[in-house]
């Protein structure tokens, strides 16, 4: 059966008693396997994949196209985040202190369900064992380095919250995925609105990179990623699969002081601020007396 095709059926990971299990909502409980039940609003999660390797599209949405004035595009690109970056439902995302730029990136994740090597597009969704909810969280005060690679934006520890859980049974192709900072919608954007779709996505990856049970590709993020603050509540959500929660937190700078520092270029307010940092400017160079689009 394809994953898009119903009932519905979710199934998340908490950790109880120092064991992990896997467990299936109902109602305000969450119900394990040999019979036990616990409160939903008392669960320790885990996240709810194991992967391999976690990859993910630079810029597939077309409003975060339109929004960073790019053009038309051809075929997706490509970047990898480390295992280490997992994270959970309800867990805590740091931000090292003297950093300013640490954005949510709401997108869909595509789970893989069973092995996969030259897959067509149309028989993707047979070997996806669900999607997830997640926020590819990136720290853009290391933009000017790793050369578009993005391992210290994007690779930080924490930095890949998934779930709460695994959904099969929905045809996300109909989906909306939103992004909710401290209770107010800040990005939109129907899973329709994506360049390539998720089965092009793992049709293209499969072509050169065998695909393995657990392994999740983030499918992009729509227009309006904005930084977030210490203390703020990122919720993502994408219809029919479930709501995101984590909350930002700050930890002490690194003790050793090597290799790149943060930095606060035009290049990572561009990328960070994104249109916002455009009209900024452009209203700079008006009252300097300067043309909206010059330079």
């Amino acid at each position: 059966m394809s994953v898009l095709d119903g009932p519905r059926v979710e199934r998340r990971r908490i950790l109880l008693d120092g064991v992990a299990y896997w467990v299936v909502p109902d109602g305000d409980d969450l119900v394990l396997g040999d019979g036990r039940r616990v409160a939903e609003a008392e669960a320790a999660y885990l996240p709810p994949v194991d992967p391999t390797k976690i990859l993910c599209v630079h810029l597939n949405y077309e409003s975060r196209r339109l929004e960073f004035e790019q053009p038309e595009l051809v075929t997706p690109t490509y970047f990898q985040k480390p295992l280490t970056t997992l994270n959970a439902h309800r867990g805590v995302v740091c931000r090292p202190a003297g950093c300013r730029y640490l954005n949510y990136e709401g997108e869909l994740a595509a789970v893989v369900g069973a092995p996969m090597r030259n897959v067509a597009p149309d028989d993707v969704w047979d070997h996806l064992a669900g999607f997830a909810v997640s926020n590819d969280m990136g720290l853009h005060d290391f933009r000017d380095t790793d050369a578009g690679s993005m391992l210290r934006v994007k690779g930080q520890d924490g930095f890949c919250p998934i779930g709460p859980g695994i959904v099969s049974g929905i045809d996300v192709r109909s989906s909306t995925l939103r992004t909710i900072v401290n209770g107010d919608v800040v990005q939109e954007g129907a899973i329709g609105e994506m360049n390539f779709g998720v089965d092009y996505l793992l049709a293209d990856l499969c072509r050169h990179i065998t695909l393995l049970p657990g392994d999740v590709v983030l499918t992009g993020t729509p227009a309006n990623s904005r930084p977030l603050e210490v203390g703020d509540v990122v919720e993502v959500e994408v219809s029919g699969i479930g709501r995101l929660s984590n909350t930002v937190v700050e930890i002490p700078d690194p003790p050793h002081h090597v290799g790149h520092q943060p930095t606060d270029s035009k290049t990572v307010r561009a990328v960070a601020l994104g249109s916002e940092y455009r009209r900024l400017r452009d209203l700079a160079r008006s009252a300097a007396g300067a043309q909206p689009g010059d330079g």
